[in-house]
């Protein structure tokens, strides 16, 4: 076991940080990247379950950039065949061969995918589900359960907001960002998880003005909170009832949870579906997929589709070898193995100090709760004391262990994750469980 330290230093984050803020807002190329003035880091490498940032301090990532790294960090199969895929030349606006390949191999590993059209983020990925599915029934309005993640843009961006909600009723819709237009109010229509009435509710009043659902059945950017098998397949018959298409949002789940994702694991089949993150172990690339009605809806005259950079042949070439590896091997196996043993040992150091605890989600993609059930909807997590886990967050990062610092997102874990990595972690977590008492028993009892 790596020896850690007590503290880290951060001098060099700190001093590029002081740099960076001049070029770049917040000094970071995305929002969430920023930690605060003295705790933003900055990466240096990673390899396997590791990084290491510009000081010097190593890490065991949970993170895992949100969950790409199904495999490690620099998994050397894949950057082979990336570094291969540099030899194609780039990019052509035109089509390669292998496209072929991985849009087979995806079908073949999650049924009810017939065709398939890459993207390279999810979030690009679920704007074309989104206008595919409006331009398939000619519909303009759309389901999205609270508390879901479907990436930044406009139409996805909708909170339910609980800060001023009296219990009663729903609460108002708000968009979670600046700069969001408030006439797309009028097409979003809210539903919690794992809420059977209320989703009934929402078709029954909006059900022939609604284009699609997009769900995503393990939320990850709430906590890992699944829904139940029931409620995934009441969203697939009300669809199925009012003519609306089903998206199912796999773009964390997807290749993470098993090789046919989420849907696997349910046994429900999407209309249409987005991947990305685990799809290529870190490498920009994406997917929207369907039955073959749908997405032949992508023609000319028909939904817009396209991208200079898409489906680009370094990208491919890693998806290539990462679902080749996730479908042929044991890997995803050993990923929901290291889930459950850490989920053990963190459990067994929570329950030696008389500390209520509890997980939601899957092995492979958790969420940590201090309370004795999990919750089953963003409401609920919502209402949750969640100070405990923001207190324990940066003495793990302190003590060189990376989770996200918001309790909402998940802890992911990768194939290279394994006994060693375990061990450190649960050390780890034990010095910062007993700094986080220290903390907060003090003003308890106060």
């Amino acid at each position: 076991m790596q020896t850690r330290p007590a503290t880290r230093r951060l001098a060099a984050s700190n001093a590029h940080w002081r740099r960076a803020v001049t070029r770049l807002p917040l000094g970071v190329a995305s929002t969430f990247r920023y930690w605060g003035e003295e705790r933003t880091i900055y990466v240096a490498r990673g390899k396997g379950a590791r990084i290491w940032d510009i000081d010097g301090n190593a890490y065991v990532d949970y993170r895992l950039g949100y969950g790409p790294a199904i495999l490690g960090y620099a998994d050397d199969r894949v950057d082979a065949a990336a570094r291969a895929g540099m030899d194609v030349g780039g990019v052509f606006a035109l089509s390669t061969e292998r496209e072929y390949a991985v849009a087979d191999r995806l079908c073949r590993m999650v049924p009810g995918m017939d065709l398939v059209r890459f993207s390279n983020s999810g979030t690009e990925a679920v704007m074309a589900a989104l206008r595919l599915a409006r331009a398939h029934t000619g519909r303009e309005g759309y389901v999205l359960v609270e508390g879901s993640y479907h990436g930044l843009f406009d139409a996805a961006m909708w909170m339910a907001d609980l800060r001023a909600w009296d219990g009663r009723g729903d609460p108002p819709v708000a968009p979670y960002s600046a700069g969001i237009p408030a006439g797309l109010r009028s097409l979003v229509h809210l539903a919690p998880m794992n809420d059977p009435q209320r989703l009934e509710d929402t078709f029954r009043r909006h059900g022939d003005t609604l284009a699609a659902m997009l769900i995503e059945p393990i939320m990850g950017n709430c906590c890992g909170i699944a829904a139940t098998p029931e409620y995934l397949r009441l969203a697939r018959d009300l669809c199925d009832r009012h003519g609306t298409v089903l998206i199912i949002d796999e773009v964390k789940s997807g290749f993470r949870v098993g090789r046919a994702g989420a849907q696997g694991l349910y046994g429900v089949r999407a209309d249409l579906a987005t991947f990305a993150k685990a799809m290529g172990n870190g490498y920009p690339i994406a997917a929207v997929a369907g039955r073959a009605d749908i997405m032949r809806g992508f023609r000319p005259g028909g939904a817009a589709h396209g991208g200079t950079y898409t489906a680009h042949a370094v990208s491919l070439a890693a998806a290539d070898e990462t679902l080749r590896i996730l479908d042929e091997t044991d890997a995803l196996h050993r990923v929901a193995a290291q889930g459950a043993q850490l989920k053990a040992g963190l459990s067994a150091i929570l329950k030696r100090r008389g500390i209520v605890h509890s997980f939601a989600g899957h092995d492979a993609m958790f969420g940590l709760f201090f309370a004795a059930q999990p919750p089953v909807d963003y409401r609920d997590w919502k209402r949750s004391d969640y100070t405990f886990y923001d207190t324990l967050a940066p003495h793990l990062h302190d003590l060189g262990v990376i989770v996200e610092p918001d309790s909402r997102e998940p802890w992911f874990l990768s194939a290279a994750h394994d006994e060693a990595t375990r061990a450190e972690t649960l050390a780890a977590f034990e010095t910062a469980l007993d700094r986080t008492l220290a903390v907060l028993e003090p003003a308890r009892r106060a």
